[in-house]
């Protein structure tokens, strides 16, 4: 079988991560992602380092990892969009292509030519995604938007770190960046449902999405612990604002992440530390009952869940049916017998480098017998390629292109 976006083209034309991470889930499908970044310079994250990529003889690529990470089976063209024959470069390709990604400030590719309205006159079938951080229309449209203020704004940081007074205690970003991806994942979705219409109907969509929405989309339960509960949520640290125990707790040699999610498991994992009792009180026995006597249910486990190292629990508790894993720092993760059981790691070939590792898609079909995927390009490593195969244009013009600086 091949991958499902076998014969979709995406010219992507956006940088740093929220686009680039959706061109990258379209390429893991199949789609022939075409990657168009400034000559010389390329997307900004290339120079996001250290860590660069290293060559075989252990030296510094111009690459840095942070690049890799999401630009994984994309062709890299290298276009300067500034200059008119650039531009006109750029829609020869939009008319040939499915979907376009940008995440350019609101009408910033519009005196290029190269907005919605521009394009769809070309390519009426045209599914183009706009990635911003607010939007197209309301009062902040017009600001920038970084995935770290985005945590801020959306509430999450509100949520994520230890409560005000505990140690450590005050508001936290997520370790990565996670509004970013997110926002991508939800591109890559926007983009396949709005492909799928123009197939029927000729008609392509433009697509407005904002890294606000998403996050505020994203706040899951804590949104409706507002919405349909009136109560404002705060940071809990490791633990669960509507689950007890479901959190990080203290071991004989390190921490254990908890994850009883129902009053069973509960009931088994008293069992396992020699406190079989302890659902017994009608503080305890259910989970309403737990959240609402959240400290007093730790006051008692703490003291149990201490006398056994993490690897000594582990055990124990899957025996029982208890949900609880280590908190792996990434070295381990990538030593994880599951994680290298399900191929996780990938070391593609790369043109410089010899191979680039990379993170496998967790994306798995039934029928899917996907080759290794392409590493990510190096900066322009498929421009002559590209507009030669795609737009037909001859060494001659290539080579005149590329005198005058266009691509």
């Amino acid at each position: 079988m091949s991958l499902p976006l076998t014969g979709i083209r995406v010219l992507d034309l956006s940088r740093i991560l929220a686009g680039p991470w959706a061109g990258q889930a379209l390429a893991d499908l199949g789609a022939e992602v075409i990657k168009v970044e400034r000559p010389k310079v390329g997307d900004d994250t290339r120079s996001w380092g250290p860590p660069f990529l290293k060559d075989d003889d252990g030296r510094e690529t111009t690459d840095a990892v942070y690049y890799l990470a999401a630009n994984r089976g994309k062709k890299s063209v290298t276009i300067d969009m500034a200059q008119p024959k650039g531009q006109e470069l750029i829609r020869a390709l939009a008319k040939r292509s499915h979907i376009v990604l940008e995440n350019f400030k609101v009408g910033g590719l519009a005196k290029y030519g190269l907005d919605y309205a521009s394009l769809s006159t070309l390519n009426p079938a045209l599914v183009y995604c706009s990635i911003t951080g607010f939007g197209q229309t309301g009062p902040y449209a017009e600001r920038a938007g970084y995935d770290a203020m985005i945590q801020a704004m959306s509430g999450l940081m509100s949520v994520t770190g230890e409560p005000d007074g505990a140690p450590g205690g005050g508001p936290m970003k997520v370790g990565l960046a996670v509004t970013d991806i997110l926002t991508g994942l939800y591109a890559a979705l926007g983009v396949v449902a709005a492909a799928r219409d123009a197939e029927k109907t000729g008609q392509g969509r433009y697509i407005d999405l904002a890294l606000m929405d998403t996050a505020v989309a994203c706040m899951a339960n804590q949104a409706m612990n507002w919405l349909g509960g009136g109560v404002v949520p705060g940071r809990l640290g490791t633990a669960h604002p509507n689950i007890v125990p479901y959190q990080a707790v203290p071991t004989k040699d390190g921490h254990l992440m908890l994850a009883v999610g129902n009053d069973g498991q509960f009931t088994r994992l008293c069992a396992a530390g020699g406190h079989p009792d302890l659902p017994e009180d009608p503080r305890f026995t259910r989970n309403r009952d737990r959240v609402a006597n959240r400290e007093a249910v730790m006051v008692a486990l703490l003291p149990m869940m201490a006398e056994k190292t993490t690897d000594e629990w582990i055990v124990v508790l899957e025996k029982e049916g208890v949900p609880c894993g280590p908190i792996n720092t990434l070295d381990r993760v990538f030593e994880d017998p599951q994680v290298i059981a399900r191929g996780l790691r990938q070391d593609a070939p790369h043109p410089v480098a010899g191979t680039a590792p990379t993170v496998r898609s967790p994306l798995r079909m039934e029928g899917d017998k996907a080759p290794m995927p392409q590493a990510p390009p190096t900066l322009g490593q498929h421009t002559r390629d590209v507009l030669g195969g795609v737009l037909g244009l001859n060494d001659e013009t290539l080579q005149s292109l590329s005198d005058q600086g266009i691509i």
